[in-house]
């Protein structure tokens, strides 16, 4: 498959600032120092509890940093982080002038001309291009106005494909897509493959929720993942129970076309995997 863009769902918060990098770096985790004009990367904001309340793709321009976040839930971001901003030179706004694509496919960094170490970075004029942080078979991004993002990927001979293309393809790498796939205040990073995703820095100290991040992760306390499989109902929709037996072992998060992404405990995978069902038909794995 070449190379395809997508229009995300996605809305853009900027943080302006001489303080704007202390500020999120002792809320979220990652180390925000790793962002630069040449590297982006991936994190969350947590619950003092250690549990999940949103993630984003973090880049550069110059002096201001972009979060690419959850489409509808831009506002309660800001207003959660500015309840920590006490007297910090920090001003937070929703860029609505601001569009997120998505390219994905063969050779979708070499396209753009980028790395495809994940976060590599580069700016085109009022456009940032990164290799997606999490992975770089994800594909990259693009931020910038519409029409210039656009623009700027049908130059390089990237054709325009829906949503549901890329969103299968998120799926079948097992990658989250915010509240849609993780629980606001109960699902936690390392249940969420945030730690195979470069979502979590484990040597840069304290943030938000980190003492239990730190503590699930050394006393082994992961029980569960988010796995894809490929649905065999129309009726296996987002919600619905995962079943080993008569004992539920899952949920379906998310679906595209017939991908789903499951949240699921790791006893069943190891178990019995060609006996999960949903509603009463059976479940295929689509990775190991």
């Amino acid at each position: 498959m070449s190379a395809s863009f997508a229009i995300l769902p996605r809305y853009v918060v900027a943080i302006r600032g001489a303080d704007s990098r202390g500020f999120l770096q002792g809320l979220i985790s990652q180390d925000i120092e790793r962002v630069s004009d040449t590297s982006a990367a991936y994190s969350a904001l947590l619950t003092p509890q250690g549990k999940y309340l949103h993630d984003f793709l973090v880049c550069a321009s110059g002096a201001e940093l972009l979060l690419d976040c959850e489409a509808g839930r831009s506002d309660d971001l800001i207003s959660r982080l500015l309840r920590f901003k006490l007297r910090a030179d920090v001003t937070l706004e929703a860029r609505s002038d601001l569009s997120v694509l998505a390219v994905f496919g063969a050779h979708a960094s070499a396209t753009l001309g980028l790395s495809e170490t994940p976060g590599a970075a580069s700016n085109a004029g009022d456009l940032i291009i990164f290799t997606d942080p999490r992975l770089a078979s994800l594909g990259c991004r693009i931020i910038g106005p519409e029409q210039q993002a656009r623009a700027y990927a049908e130059n390089h001979e990237i054709r325009e494909t829906g949503f549901e293309d890329y969103d299968a393809h998120r799926i079948a790498l097992e990658v989250p897509d915010g509240s849609r796939d993780m629980e606001i205040e109960k699902s936690t990073l390392l249940e969420s493959n945030f730690e195979p995703l470069n979502g979590i820095d484990w040597d840069k100290g304290c943030y938000m929720g980190q003492e239990l991040t730190a503590r699930t992760k050394y006393r082994g306390l992961v029980k569960r993942r988010l796995s894809a499989f490929r649905a065999t109902s129309p009726s296996q929709t987002p919600g619905r129970p995962v079943m080993l037996g008569d004992k539920k072992v899952g949920e379906i998060r998310s679906r595209s076309g017939d991908h789903l992404l499951v949240s699921i405990r790791l006893d069943a995978l190891t178990e019995s995997p060609d006996g999960i069902t949903a509603e009463k038909s059976g479940l295929e794995r689509l990775s190991d």
